[in-house]
Protein backbone atom coordinates (compact mmCIF):
# COMPACT_ATOMS: atom_id res chain seq x y z
CA UNK A 1 0.00 0.00 0.00
CA UNK A 2 1.15 3.49 -0.60
CA UNK A 3 1.58 6.06 2.16
CA UNK A 4 -1.85 8.09 0.90
CA UNK A 5 -3.65 4.46 1.11
CA UNK A 6 -2.68 3.39 4.35
CA UNK A 7 -3.53 7.09 6.02
CA UNK A 8 -7.05 6.83 4.62
CA UNK A 9 -7.08 3.10 5.71
CA UNK A 10 -6.52 4.41 9.22
CA UNK A 11 -8.09 7.44 9.84
CA UNK A 12 -11.64 6.43 8.35
CA UNK A 13 -12.31 4.25 10.82
CA UNK A 14 -11.48 7.21 13.27
CA UNK A 15 -13.23 9.79 11.56
CA UNK A 16 -16.60 7.39 11.46
CA UNK A 17 -16.06 6.91 15.43
CA UNK A 18 -15.98 10.60 16.05
CA UNK A 19 -18.84 11.29 14.24
CA UNK A 20 -21.19 8.02 15.73
CA UNK A 21 -19.62 9.25 19.56
CA UNK A 22 -21.04 12.84 19.09
CA UNK A 23 -24.35 12.62 19.01
CA UNK A 24 -24.48 10.18 22.10
CA UNK A 25 -21.64 12.59 23.65
CA UNK A 26 -24.35 15.54 23.62
CA UNK A 27 -27.36 13.44 24.12
CA UNK A 28 -25.91 12.68 27.40
CA UNK A 29 -25.29 16.49 28.17
CA UNK A 30 -28.50 17.13 27.42
CA UNK A 31 -30.08 14.64 29.62
CA UNK A 32 -28.06 15.33 32.54
CA UNK A 33 -29.71 16.92 35.54
CA UNK A 34 -30.06 20.51 35.27
CA UNK A 35 -27.89 22.88 37.55
CA UNK A 36 -29.30 23.33 41.46
CA UNK A 37 -31.40 26.25 41.81
CA UNK A 38 -29.81 29.59 42.48
CA UNK A 39 -29.48 29.87 46.24
CA UNK A 40 -31.59 33.07 47.89
CA UNK A 41 -29.71 35.98 48.95
CA UNK A 42 -29.82 39.80 50.17
CA UNK A 43 -27.84 42.83 50.96
CA UNK A 44 -27.70 46.24 51.93
CA UNK A 45 -26.41 48.96 50.26
CA UNK A 46 -23.63 51.07 51.55
CA UNK A 47 -24.93 53.97 54.47
CA UNK A 48 -26.92 56.58 52.23
CA UNK A 49 -27.05 60.91 52.85
CA UNK A 50 -29.63 59.81 55.29
CA UNK A 51 -28.28 57.30 57.32
CA UNK A 52 -30.48 54.64 55.92
CA UNK A 53 -29.68 51.57 53.73
CA UNK A 54 -31.53 49.91 50.99
CA UNK A 55 -32.36 45.97 51.73
CA UNK A 56 -32.78 44.30 48.03
CA UNK A 57 -32.29 40.44 47.36
CA UNK A 58 -32.94 37.64 44.85
CA UNK A 59 -33.66 33.86 43.99
CA UNK A 60 -36.78 34.07 46.27
CA UNK A 61 -39.59 31.96 45.53
CA UNK A 62 -42.59 34.59 44.76
CA UNK A 63 -45.38 35.36 47.67
CA UNK A 64 -44.52 36.95 51.46
CA UNK A 65 -41.40 36.75 53.13
CA UNK A 66 -40.65 38.05 56.79
CA UNK A 67 -37.32 40.40 56.99
CA UNK A 68 -35.77 40.22 60.41
CA UNK A 69 -33.41 43.60 60.87
CA UNK A 70 -30.78 43.92 64.36
CA UNK A 71 -32.10 47.45 63.95
CA UNK A 72 -35.73 46.76 65.31
CA UNK A 73 -37.04 46.87 61.57
CA UNK A 74 -38.84 43.83 60.61
CA UNK A 75 -42.07 43.17 58.58
CA UNK A 76 -43.40 41.58 55.13
CA UNK A 77 -42.14 41.91 51.78
CA UNK A 78 -43.51 40.39 49.06
CA UNK A 79 -41.45 38.60 46.65
CA UNK A 80 -41.66 39.68 42.93
CA UNK A 81 -42.25 36.82 39.95
CA UNK A 82 -38.99 37.35 39.41
CA UNK A 83 -37.83 36.61 42.81
CA UNK A 84 -36.48 39.67 43.82
CA UNK A 85 -37.48 42.30 46.39
CA UNK A 86 -36.44 45.59 47.62
CA UNK A 87 -36.59 47.64 50.94
CA UNK A 88 -35.98 51.50 50.71
CA UNK A 89 -34.56 53.43 53.52
CA UNK A 90 -34.11 50.72 56.23
CA UNK A 91 -32.29 51.23 59.52
CA UNK A 92 -28.69 49.96 58.91
CA UNK A 93 -28.27 47.05 60.60
CA UNK A 94 -27.91 42.92 60.27
CA UNK A 95 -31.06 41.51 57.86
CA UNK A 96 -32.30 37.86 57.62
CA UNK A 97 -35.41 36.83 55.20
CA UNK A 98 -37.13 34.33 56.25
CA UNK A 99 -39.64 32.28 53.91
CA UNK A 100 -41.31 29.10 54.38
CA UNK A 101 -38.48 26.98 56.72
CA UNK A 102 -35.67 28.85 55.18
CA UNK A 103 -33.76 31.64 56.72
CA UNK A 104 -31.38 33.28 54.45
CA UNK A 105 -28.65 35.54 56.39
CA UNK A 106 -28.39 39.37 54.41
CA UNK A 107 -24.48 40.34 54.02
CA UNK A 108 -23.40 44.33 54.22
Amino acid sequence: MNRRTRLLVLVSPLAAITLVAAPTALAAVAQSPSAAVPAATCSTSGLLDNGKVHLSGGGFTPGPAYVYGSAGFGGTVDIAENGGFQVMNVPPGQYSVRQGGELTQCSS
